[in-house]
């Protein structure tokens, strides 16, 4: 599960934000331990309590003492605005500056948007 080129860790939070962006994990839900995650994966627990702690700095997830580690209210909106932002940056922004090399107006943009993106 744990193939991409950045560190397991950084694999793992990703998954978390990613469950919780989708609805698979909700507020309030708790997330499996460190113990289950490297008995399941068959990585070091250190690996998945890197992730975990990253998370709690972020605010996505909270420690509840002697019983686990579970979302955070508020994460999944958080977490939606901070893609939403990054969507924007990341891509619509190169989209907009080729359309404009390109002489692409904004009212062709809106159509291939409004079609669904098939010309």
């Amino acid at each position: 599960m744990f193939d991409g080129p950045e560190p397991i860790y950084v694999q793992i939070a990703d998954q978390i934000r990613a469950d919780i962006i989708s609805g698979r994990l909700a507020a309030g839900d708790q997330v499996m331990s460190t113990t289950q995650y490297a008995t399941t994966y068959r990585i070091n627990p250190a690996t998945a309590a890197k992730a975990f702690t990253e998370l709690v700095a972020e605010g996505i997830l909270y420690k509840q003492r002697g019983v686990g580690m579970f979302v955070a209210e508020g994460a999944p909106q958080r977490l939606r605005a901070q893609r939403r932002e990054a969507f924007f940056t990341d891509w619509m922004d190169p989209v907009l500056r080729e359309a404009r090399m390109l002489g692409i107006d904004t009212a062709d943009l809106l159509a291939y948007i409004q079609k669904g993106g098939r010309l």
